[in-house]
């Protein structure tokens, strides 16, 4: 995919109006709307950790979705858990 193909179905003026709010953005703010969506992220992942592992406790749920973002060694150095065992 090219560097413009992620928004060529967008009407060009929609996509001018967004262009122009990501420009007017303060650097505070454009951080802050990263982390948001980063945190939405780790939310969805969870959820579907536990939509897959309903029995799982707070922990594991943690641990798998963690596993989603962590290699598997990172993830036993870090945490001791091996998201394969």
């Amino acid at each position: 995919m090219a560097v413009s193909d992620w928004y060529a179905d967008t009407d060009p003026k929609a996509l001018e109006v967004f262009l122009r709010a990501q420009r007017e953005m303060s650097a505070g703010q454009k951080v802050a709307a990263v982390l948001n969506l980063t945190g939405m992220l780790l939310r969805m992942c969870e959820s579907d950790v536990r939509r897959l592992y309903p029995e799982g406790d707070e922990r594991e749920v943690f641990l798998r979705a963690a596993a989603r973002f962590l290699d598997r060694e990172t993830m036993h150095r870090a945490y001791g858990w091996d998201p394969q065992g």
